[in-house]
């Protein structure tokens, strides 16, 4: 007997994107398309009427906008859904919301129908399993968000912390990092996510956060009440420059079949294991594995997200299996869990 099909629904304004969506989706097995909308109005009708088990969303649409299906869903329905946008100012801006506001991935249109077609084709269909893969009653309009308590300031400073983090990452960021301090020992993200949206992502972060956020440019020395979000298709990367760690981006091949990698951040910090605090978060794959295991050797506290509060509960659950994860924290304990791991590295007992 044939395994069971995740069901999809195709909402967008553009023919030819609906023609090529669905042209990708049904080329994997695990998927079936099951119907298309080519507006809001028509897009929010279907996924109460057919719910879906994902819904493909543009964002920039006649009638309902993709931010305003999006809300009535996950108040009425919460479903999975992958925002499928343009990279232009306004299209990032609303896929960076709707991230924010519940929508598990992102992909980005391609801007010719050209070779970038194939990769585009390929993206739709990762972005689409892991969503299907997520939790439904965590993502954000299924319940209250987590209450995360902020952790106790007297960290040392000299410290650093390294997140790697996926699917279902924007609207766990947004509730993570707010609650650290000011003054708290820099903090570097490698957020899965395509080129031209991890800068608005990262003032929206900047806006909710008590430190300062910012898209890494590289060249930046790490600095306390600093968060460094590796910008999209770059490697965030760190070095030693005299002693200080300093951030460079690399253009490189993908490295655990991502750009950026957090594999890649992760082997980065070898010289600095000794004062690192590494944590995988939720996403699908195994990217985060191998370099949780390399830290861990060489002297790093190592954090993994547990099952309960993960949308995808597939990187975590990688790096657990190494045997290389210190401990496994919910959402709302992993900022004090950061906090006793850089104590228990940098405190002298």
């Amino acid at each position: 007997m044939p395994e069971p099909r995740f069901r999809v629904l195709v909402v967008d304004d553009s023919v030819f994107m609906r023609t090529i969506l669905k042209d990708a989706l049904a080329r994997s097995p695990e998927l079936e398309v099951i119907g298309s909308a080519q507006n809001g109005n028509d897009g929010l009708q279907a996924i109460l009427t057919l719910r879906p088990d994902v819904v493909t969303l543009d964002v920039e649409m006649p009638g309902l906008n993709g931010i305003q299906v999006l809300e009535r869903v996950m108040r009425e329905r919460p479903t999975p859904i992958v925002v499928v946008s343009t990279k232009t100012q306004l299209g990032a801006s609303l896929t960076v919301e709707a991230l924010e506001k519940g929508a598990i991935e992102c992909v980005a249109k391609p801007l010719a129908r050209d070779a970038t077609l194939e990769r585009f084709r390929e993206a739709v269909v990762r972005a689409v399993l892991a969503a299907a893969q997520s939790s439904r009653r965590n993502l954000v309009g299924a319940g209250k968000r987590a209450v995360i308590a902020s952790p106790t300031a007297d960290v040392p400073l000299d410290g650093i912390v390294a997140i790697g983090i996926s699917a279902g990452g924007p609207q766990t960021l947004h509730q993570l990092l707010p609650a650290f301090p000011a003054r708290f020992p820099p903090i570097l993200v490698t957020q899965h996510m395509p080129a031209g949206f991890t800068k608005p992502f990262a003032e929206r972060l900047n806006a909710a956060c008590k430190g300062t956020v910012v898209e890494a440019a590289g060249g930046e020395t790490l600095t306390p009440g600093h968060i460094y979000i590796a910008p999209g298709d770059k490697h965030l990367l760190v070095s030693i420059r005299g002693s200080k760690p300093v951030t460079h981006l690399s253009a490189g091949p993908k490295v655990s079949g991502f750009r950026p990698s957090v594999d890649a951040l992760f082997d980065s910090l070898k010289e600095s294991a000794s004062r690192t605090v590494a944590v995988v978060m939720t996403g699908m794959g195994c990217d985060g594995s191998a370099g949780v295991r390399t830290l861990k050797r060489l002297g790093a506290y190592t954090i993994a997200q547990d099952r309960e509060t993960s949308i995808v509960y597939g990187m975590p659950k990688a790096a657990a299996e190494t045997g290389a994860i210190d401990q496994i924290a919910p959402l709302c304990e992993i900022p004090g869990a950061i906090a006793g791991g850089l104590k228990r590295l940098l405190v002298p007992t």
